[in-house]
């Protein structure tokens, strides 16, 4: 009979122990706290970042801009009715910079309108984000446990590699027709009853697959991304004899974060200037129209025009913004973890005393 001395002696070796693994709900909550607490700290920035470009361009009715606030990207539209004070994003201001803009946003309007337009993406990018970290986790696991039994290694790269392009995958797929109707909601602040009749129209020209415009070029570059970032997150782990102190955690998820936003930076590119375009002439126009160039087809006419800047344009901002986006997030979520994980561990020790006692 195995004591709680050994099990907490092997602890850090064996966190994926069936016998106190955490649980999905356990996991669901634990990813739930990281995406909170991502949001609150990357917004700001980006609410920030948005206001210096609106007052630099004009955000005009039917036109798009990205808001992210730290778990997804979101394509906000700009409706055509009402007046400039009804919008966060068109509130009249003169800043000078990041930290001058954050001062006086925070002097004029309110500390809370730093987070302004969070509340209704976090209705879909919490979700999205549970799923995502939840379905990684539990597949991850599956598949260590599948390894050790058919060849008795330790957590094999591949592993997380399958796990983080099928997460990915799944929860890019499942969401994608709520934030298509999120985003036609937002354009014209359409009743349900025209929202019904705005995706009739969709499905009519086409098809049911029209659920799911401008999956495509999200799937190219956060597929990739997912399995470039878990690998090379988990290797860090290995690396450090699976730490999970918080600052580890944070430095492995910046350092994953970063090399995957690097390889990936192209499909970003092409995916921003589509998806925009596909909002304004296929999600906003009724009724939509067809695409006229693929993915694929906007990589290389971008790489025939500008060479590979034109393929890497905007990296620095994206790793600006991606890297501690990645660090909060999965340190947040292995602080969860780690929680959970030391309560199962002591209630399997409890578990153990009493069968001692009874014997």
């Amino acid at each position: 009979m195995e004591n709680a001395q050994e099990v907490n002696k092997h602890f850090k070796l064996t966190a994926d122990d069936p016998r106190f693994r955490i649980t999905p709900i356990q996991q669901m909550a634990a990813a739930c706290s990281g995406a909170l607490i991502t949001s609150i700290m990357v917004t700001p920035l980006d609410v920030v970042k948005i206001r210096l470009q609106a007052q630099q361009k004009s955000l005009v009715g039917n036109k798009c801009f990205l808001y992210c606030n730290g778990l997804m990207d979101h394509l906000c539209t700009c409706p055509t009715e009402g007046n400039a004070q009804e919008y966060w994003y068109k509130r009249p201001s003169h800043f000078n910079g990041t930290v001058d803009a954050l001062v006086k946003i925070s002097r004029t309007e309110g500390i809370l309108s730093l987070w302004s337009g969070l509340s209704p993406t976090l209705v879909l990018a919490l979700p999205a984000t549970v799923v995502y970290f939840v379905t990684y986790e539990q597949l991850r696991t599956r598949l260590v446990d599948w390894s050790q039994k058919a060849a008795g290694a330790d957590q094999p790269l591949w592993a997380p590699l399958i796990a983080g392009c099928t997460a990915r995958l799944w929860a890019a797929t499942l969401v994608s027709p709520l934030e298509l109707v999120r985003t036609k909601m937002q354009s014209r602040k359409l009743s349900y009853t025209e929202i019904k009749e705005a995706l009739h129209s969709l499905l009519r020209y086409r098809g049911i697959f029209g659920l799911w415009t401008g999956l495509g070029p999200t799937l190219l570059r956060d597929v990739p991304f997912s399995g470039i970032y878990w690998i090379t997150y988990e290797k860090f782990k290995m690396l450090n004899n699976s730490n999970s102190s918080f600052f580890y955690s944070f430095l492995g998820g910046s350092i994953a974060g970063t090399l995957a936003a690097v390889v990936t930076t192209p499909f970003d590119v092409v995916k921003t200037h589509r998806q925009i375009e596909m909002v304004e002439k296929e999600i906003i126009a009724d009724p939509p129209s067809v695409p006229k160039q693929t993915t694929l087809a906007a990589l290389k006419v971008i790489y025939q025009k500008n060479g590979l800047s034109g393929l890497f344009a905007g990296l620095v901002p994206r790793i600006i913004r991606i890297a501690p986006a990645c660090a909060i997030m999965v340190a947040s979520f292995e602080y969860g973890k780690t929680f959970f994980q030391k309560y199962n561990l002591t209630q399997y020790e409890h578990s153990l005393y009493l069968n001692s006692r009874r014997e």
